[in-house]
């Protein structure tokens, strides 16, 4: 099928630039999702870092290419190392991804969501649940396209399907498989993921398009060679770690 913008070789240039830079990622996630992130990234080439202490994470981030800010543990050191983290991120001019987890659970994280999209995250990742409290329940076909508009930010709303819109553009990406929401951390590494592309992609929706199709394909050839969800979780490693030019003309699906 015809792929715009040819996002399977985009895709695949912007895994061979990761894995020729080693871009530094600095992830503030989960607790359960540390060290699959940490792999995840590793696998596609490149840094990660994981501290959380506010009086660290500064000097990490100014280290750092990209920001990661996962709402998955929300505890008072995530929150306090957060702030100083986009902070620093900020002055930098570094792009940065906001992962809004369960924040349709909480109204406190629910509010820090809210309050961090106003500071100009270069991606927000999230579930359609987690977009309907962030956006204020907006119930219209096109409020995605309405949220990345009025912020500034490109959403990349995973499901089914996954969408990826700047307000302007739109890519519908039907690659994946049902194995990859049996892992835990799957969603957080994923969004460590689009931090990655971003550090070699100047545009945010391509960037996060490629990280997209890039999962979703390596979930697929994973699950080729998986037995469940336990040897699925180590395959799609392998899987990132090996994806080539011709799988990814062979298997993205973007509409």
């Amino acid at each position: 099928m015809h792929v715009p913008v040819e996002f399977a070789a985009k895709t695949f240039n912007v895994l061979a630039r990761i894995r020729e830079r080693a871009p530094r990622v600095h992830c503030i996630t989960n607790t359960v999702a540390q060290q699959y992130t940490a792999n995840i990234l590793l696998a596609v080439g490149a840094v990660p870092s994981m501290t959380v202490s506010p009086d660290e994470v500064g000097s990490f981030v100014a280290d750092a290419d990209a920001l990661l800010v996962n709402l998955g543990t929300f505890d008072a050191e995530r929150r306090a190392a957060i702030d100083v983290a986009v902070g620093a991120a900020n002055a930098a001019r570094m792009p940065w991804v906001l992962d809004p987890v369960l924040i349709d659970r909480a109204p406190p994280r629910a509010e820090l969501a809210r309050q961090l999209a106003c500071r100009a995250p270069a991606v927000v990742r999230l579930n359609t649940a987690e977009f309907t409290t962030l956006s204020g329940g907006d119930p219209a076909e096109d409020a995605a396209v309405r949220f990345a508009n009025t912020y500034g930010t490109v959403v990349a709303l995973t499901g089914r399907v996954d969408r990826v819109t700047d307000g302007v553009r739109q890519a519908v990406i039907a690659n994946g498989d049902p194995l990859m929401g049996a892992v835990t951390a799957m969603g957080c590494a994923g969004s460590a993921l689009v931090c990655a592309a971003l550090t070699v992609e100047t545009y945010s929706w391509i960037a996060a398009t490629a990280a997209v199709v890039a999962l979703g394909v390596a979930g697929e050839v994973a699950a080729e060679a998986a037995r469940g969800p336990g040897s699925f979780a180590s395959v799609i490693i392998d899987a990132l770690h090996g994806l080539d030019a011709a799988t990814l003309r062979a298997r993205t699906r973007v509409s």
